[in-house]
Order: C-alpha cells, then sequence, then structure tokens
C-alpha cells in the first residue's frame, strides 16, 4: 500500500498526466461540438440521416464513448510507455532498488497506480465529452430528449468498466514496450507506431489482426447489437465481446509479464 500510495502522488505531479488529458479533453472538443452544431447541414447531404442518428441521444452516448475509448487508447499507449520509461530516464527505478524494494513488485505496483489513474480520467473525459455533444446537439438544433434515457444509463457502468479494461491493456503495452527500450522518448515512439501498424495492418491481415491487442479492446466494448465502441471492426471481422474480453486479458497479463521478467533481469546502472 505504501508503494501504491506514492505511485498516486508520483504520477499526480507529473506532467504526463495532466499533456495527456487535457490533449484528450480538447480534442473532444473540437470534434463533438463541431460535429453536433454542423449537423443539421450534414444531413442535408448524402447518407448525413444516418449520422445526425449517431448524435442524437440516447445513441449519442455509445458514440461519445467510442470516440473516448478510440482516442483514448492511443493517448494510454504513450501514457504507459511515458510512465515507465522515465523510471529509467530519471532513474527512479535505481534508487528504489537501492532501497531495497523488489524490482518486479516496483514495476507492477506501479502499473497499479497507472490503472486507477486511468480509470478516473475514462470517468472524468466521458462526462465531459456527453456535456460537449449536449452543447453541440443544442447548437446544432438537435433535440436531446433521449438524455434521459433509462435503458442506456443503466448499461453505462458495464461498458465503462469494459472501456477501462481496454484502456489498462493499451497502456500496458506501452509500459512493456518502454521497459524493454528503457527509454522514455523511445517508448513513445516504439508504442504509438506499433498502435498504427495494427490499424494498417487490417488491409492486409484481416484474418489476424481481429486477435492484435487494440483490435480486440476496440470489440470488448460491445452494444448489445454487435457495434463496437473502439478500434475493432471495418475490413476485419469482429469477435464476440466475452472473448475479446478474454483476450485483452490476456494480452494485459503477457505485458505485464514481459515488463516485470525484463526489469528483474536488466542492468540497472547510470
Amino acid at each position: 500500500m505504501r508503494l501504491f500510495v506514492a505511485g498516486l502522488r508520483k504520477l499526480i505531479r507529473r506532467p504526463a498526466t495532466y499533456v495527456t488529458f487535457l490533449l484528450l479533453v480538447l480534442l473532444l472538443a473540437l470534434f463533438l461540438i463541431g460535429i453536433g452544431a454542423t449537423a443539421r447541414q450534414t444531413s442535408a447531404q448524402e447518407g448525413g440521416e444516418i449520422a445526425l442518428l449517431f448524435i442524437t441521444f440516447p445513441a449519442a452516448y455509445a458514440f461519445v464513448l467510442s470516440f473516448v475509448l478510440g482516442m483514448g487508447g492511443l493517448f494510454a499507449v504513450i501514457y504507459g510507455a511515458a510512465i515507465a520509461g522515465s523510471e529509467w530516464t530519471w532513474g527512479t527505478l535505481k534508487s528504489a532498488v537501492a532501497r531495497g524494494e523488489s524490482r518486479s513488485r516496483y514495476q507492477l505496483v506501479s502499473f497499479a497506480a497507472i490503472t486507477l489513474m486511468l480509470g478516473v480520467a475514462l470517468v472524468a473525459a466521458y462526462a465531459l465529452g456527453i456535456v460537449l455533444m449536449v452543447i453541440g446537439d443544442t447548437i446544432g438544433g438537435i433535440s436531446t430528449a433521449g438524455l434521459s434515457d433509462a435503458e442506456t444509463i443503466a448499461a453505462l457502468p458495464e461498458h465503462l468498466a469494459r472501456g477501462w479494461l481496454t484502456l489498462v491493456e493499451q497502456a500496458a503495452l506501452g509500459f512493456a514496450i518502454a521497459t524493454l527500450a528503457r527509454s522514455q522518448l523511445a517508448g513513445i515512439a516504439t508504442g504509438i507506431g506499433v498502435f498504427f501498424a495494427e490499424q494498417f495492418s487490417t488491409l492486409f491481415l484481416p484474418g489476424i489482426v481481429k486477435y492484435l491487442p487494440f483490435h480486440v479492446a476496440g470489440d470488448a466494448v460491445a452494444l448489445n447489437d454487435g457495434g463496437s465502441f473502439g478500434g475493432g471492426g471495418g475490413i476485419a471481422a469482429g469477435l464476440e465481446p466475452d472473448t475479446a474480453i478474454l483476450l485483452v486479458l490476456g494480452w494485459l497479463i503477457g505485458a505485464l509479464v514481459v515488463a516485470a521478467v525484463f526489469t528483474e533481469r536488466a542492468e540497472i546502472s547510470g
């Protein structure tokens, strides 16, 4: 518990925590208010009526969460890599080992603190996203009568819990990559590269890509009709949500095991 609390205090003071969240909020504001405000003009175009349905409540609840998780997944990778990489470049891991802390325990507890921060950020970003969507709809003259839909609201805790787990998985990948690189910048750059490489691989390996970490994260948070909230779907046929969530757990545990084993065996110098 002492290490966990110390980890939280460390994350609260780190610029990466605020910069990552503020960038996500900025994108939310630009996208959601913009799309709501221009929805009437968009609906006049071919296929525009379908687009209008997505930003009309209660369907907008899913639309906002889809955007938060889609962009949030990339930011989770960056955040996990930034925190893990800084342990090596700033020498905090070396200091902890010098105090007698277990290497792998220190890394895993540090990541546990990241998971809590991601949960708080997800809830805050989603709540803010709903407010921004309401503002955009109001500007665009779209009814918000479905905002109080009881069935949709009742399903939100499960969707948010699944979404939180997918963000944790993606942060774990960034965390493991930066640990292997032992560098903050190299970890972030490689993590971003892996993220986009998987998206492009859908064009060439649709039968394989659906099992990769970012696609299973998208399929794990799904609507009752099978639509996904995240990055899954598209050319590659998506997995069932329960199957996808098991793969999410597999990728999460695997990434943490890799990070812990490498940290135990790595030479810590400097």
